[in-house]
């Protein structure tokens, strides 16, 4: 008999299973490392690793921003992050949530702690685009990254309550979920924080650009302007992190960009994000903004896109929505761009690449 943790609700089920005893569930996962599909056995892997003695998981940063890395992650945290996620959306014992994230990564291990820690009924398939459409089932709760989200338009009738993360929520797809009864979340946070730290609602009456703390966490601001997260339920130091925020109270803020990417050109600082949220209503392909060095500016602002067939060929128009100093001066094309396996761009494989170009 393998050791367990203790960490299962008596509530909790698996696609349609209950499972008495940590032993069961271990003999389920066991099943599914033989002969189940790969989504199944990363949820293996990961059940075992829960159900184990250690008082930690380990885990893999995604590496959007930089090179990945893998930290350690207290069990006990993990559950205070489930119980404080159950409390700020409401989704306690007996919900039915879908989990259509992969196991492998932050989000989708937290959708299962969840699960047996508040008591779900929770349905787990293959991290699809469109996984929501495959399925009839009601769901009480949901777990998407964007790209999902918008291959799932369609059937967000069914759900109660989305929540999403991995990237940032274009004004389209907000746009999208105006005229629909779902209540819809963008999520921050990271690796580090256990998943969410806070939220804003984006469809209803609700929306708001601002985003406020899940119970127990708190905000403040360094010298840099960018935010510290102190939550000590969830992480024994303060989280001090490169975004850019306007903050609004010890509880809420909103989101500017980060600051590794701000470019200082001809002293103005201009934020990427910024610019990009201006452009998504006139670009459709992926893109992003960068700089590269300029003898008069110091920094230039760029354009890159993704070579697709929704790739512009003239820009006049297009820049017109920006500020002079936030127009491109230049635009370059690549065949395609580096992406992370949750769907992030690697805006620094791009950065290196286009440094390789000029030499």
């Amino acid at each position: 008999m393998k050791p367990t943790s203790p960490y299962i609700h008596p509530k909790f089920q698996l696609n349609g299973l209950s499972f008495s005893n940590a032993e069961e569930l271990l003999n389920f996962a066991d099943g599914l490392q033989q002969e189940g599909d790969d989504f199944e056995v990363s949820m293996a892997n990961f059940l075992e690793e829960w159900l184990n003695f250690k008082e930690y998981i380990t885990v893999q940063t995604s590496g959007s921003t930089g090179t990945p890395k893998t930290i350690q992650l207290k069990k006990e945290q993990m559950i205070q992050s489930a119980i404080a996620t159950g409390g700020y959306f409401k989704v306690g014992e007996g919900t039915k949530a879908l989990l259509c994230l992969s196991s492998d990564y932050i989000a989708g291990k937290m959708m299962l702690v969840r699960g047996m820690v508040l008591g779900w009924d929770l349905h787990v398939v293959a991290p699809e685009k469109d996984a929501l459409v495959e399925y009839d089932n009601p769901y009480d709760f949901v777990a998407l990254v964007p790209y999902q989200l918008y291959h799932s338009i369609e059937a967000l009738d069914k759900v109660k309550k989305i929540i999403i993360g991995g990237g940032e929520v274009s004004e389209e797809l907000e746009g999208m979920l105006q005229e629909l009864p779902v209540e819809a979340f963008a999520t921050y946070g990271m690796t580090e924080t256990i998943t969410h730290v806070a939220a804003r609602r984006i469809n209803g009456f609700a929306r708001s650009e601002v985003y406020y703390a899940l119970p127990n966490v708190k905000f403040r601001t360094d010298d840099r302007g960018c935010l510290v997260i102190q939550a000590p339920k969830i992480s024994d130091v303060e989280v001090v992190t490169n975004d850019l925020v306007e903050l609004i109270s010890p509880i809420s803020f909103k989101w500017l960009g980060r600051y590794d990417f701000v470019i200082n050109s001809g002293g103005v600082k201009l934020n990427p994000e910024t610019i990009e949220r201006k452009l998504r209503s006139k670009i459709s392909c992926p893109f992003i903004i960068a700089s590269e060095e300029d003898p008069a500016l110091g920094q230039k602002v760029i354009l890159v896109v993704e070579d697709t067939s929704e790739t512009p060929s003239d820009y006049a128009e297009i820049f017109t929505v920006l500020e002079p100093y936030e127009r491109p001066k230049k635009v370059y094309t690549l065949s395609k761009f580096p992406y992370t396996e949750t769907g992030k761009i690697k805006r620094s494989q791009i950065s290196e690449v286009l440094r390789r170009y000029r030499k």
